[in-house]
């Protein structure tokens, strides 16, 4: 499976770690940066790892900010996209599991690494029940 990655300076320690975390359990990483801890837009990089998604280069993407609110927002402007904000396992697995969610956004300063495996490994290992939750998501497509 192939996951988008993508984070600005707030979310870069994360990143770097949800990077390694992926690859360690086998998963393709396309990260689309930041590289470093300058100063930069976050917009710029949540665009290009959600547009991943939608255009099917990537099965599921995930991005990262300091709060995880400003690249949530980026990614559910493209087409396609339904991006949930996460900061707990749960809230993964129920995003996957109601809202057929193929990208999750976490904020650098509300989630530790070992959280981040969790809500990682949720996201990614849940299915979509579909039935009535498919109508709601059919309504968020439309």
């Amino acid at each position: 499976m192939k996951i988008s990655l993508a984070c600005d300076h707030g979310g870069l320690q994360l990143k770097n770690h949800v990077a390694e975390f992926l690859k360690e359990h086998g998963y393709i990483v396309m990260d689309f940066g930041t590289f470093t801890k300058d100063s930069c837009d976050y917009p710029d990089f949540a665009k290009q790892a959600a547009q991943a998604v939608a255009d099917g280069k990537c099965n599921k993407g995930i991005v990262i900010c300091t709060t995880g609110i400003g690249v949530s927002i980026v990614a559910n402007k493209v087409k396609g996209v339904r991006c949930a904000l996460c900061t707990n396992a749960d809230m993964a697995t129920r995003t996957r599991a109601h809202n057929d969610a193929n990208m999750i956004a976490m904020g650098q300063i509300y989630v530790d690494n070992d959280t981040a495996d969790e809500i990682v490994t949720a996201f990614l290992t849940t299915d979509f029940m579909g039935g009535r939750h498919q109508v709601r998501v059919d309504k968020i497509e439309d």
